[in-house]
């Protein structure tokens, strides 16, 4: 009932909303309840495990000291009470043994996924957390779920509303390589930031990997193709982290080298 009140206002004021108030509403607007990022995630999760071809899980077993150290970095984040449903979303670290696939993401809800690619292509701890600090960012402010909204449209909303069932496995498998606006990335980057200033980490750790991009030359990963240069992004993250005056340095070098090495 209240979404189908929702729904209604909403579409009794749309016409006298300006252009880009209407373009700014729409693009934040969310058709899902936290407790359906919830499940959205767990389902997700489920088909991942369920679809070792596509997705191979490193086994955890023999590769304890790697998962710690992941797990570890997540933990260093989450500690830094800035992250949004801290205390709601699942915040389980999985590792895919795909070394040509320089991505992580995070699911709806929590459910982080870190390719052993992008683990031997950065350099540094700071650099994996800062990462890990962009894609918690989109589960923790939801961008995911506000991006199925506006790609399904208010059809969504009002079928939830009538209790229609929607084809979830669908929509969760869509999820695994959902890209996110412009304005979702560089949220995502300002607060990859933001939980790393509250670390000892390098805050602009993330930047490495932007600069890792650049000096490499070539096509950059299909997930950044429509987002903001690299040289952009290092600019506004190095600016965002001088701005908030962090004072971390750490790069854990020496330990990330041995991590790597760890993984065969």
């Amino acid at each position: 009932m209240k979404k189908i009140i929702f729904a209604s206002l909403l579409l009794a004021v749309l016409p006298f909303l300006s252009c880009n108030t209407i373009q700014k509403t729409w693009s934040n607007m969310n058709a899902f309840d936290v407790s359906e990022d919830i499940k959205l995630g767990k389902q997700v999760s489920d088909e991942i495990a369920a679809n070792p071809s596509k997705y191979p899980l490193l086994a955890e077993n023999g590769n304890e000291e790697v998962y710690g150290y992941i797990r570890n970095i997540t933990k260093n984040i989450l500690s830094t009470g800035r992250v949004a449903h801290r205390n709601d979303f699942a915040w389980q670290v999985k590792i895919i043994n795909d070394d040509k696939t320089l991505n992580a993401f995070c699911t709806p809800g929590g459910y982080i996924y870190v390719y052993t690619g992008i683990i031997k292509y950065l350099d540094s701890e700071d650099q994996l957390a800062g990462v890990m600090g962009h894609e918690i960012a989109h589960a923790a402010n939801r961008h995911s779920t506000q991006q199925m909204t506006k790609i399904y449209g208010m059809d969504i909303l009002l079928q939830a509303a009538l209790g229609k069932k929607n084809q979830m496995g669908q929509i969760a498998e869509s999820l695994v390589g959902l890209s996110f606006s412009r304005d979702h990335e560089r949220d995502a980057d300002d607060n990859s930031v933001l939980y790393l200033c509250g670390t000892t980490y390098n805050a602009a750790g993330a930047a490495g990997f932007f600069k890792k991009i650049q000096s490499k030359g070539g096509t950059p990963p299909q997930f950044l193709s429509t987002h903001p240069n690299p040289a952009n992004r290092v600019q506004a993250i190095e600016a965002k982290a001088k701005q908030m005056n962090c004072k971390g340095s750490n790069t854990n070098t020496t330990q990330y080298a041995r991590i790597k090495s760890l993984l065969r």
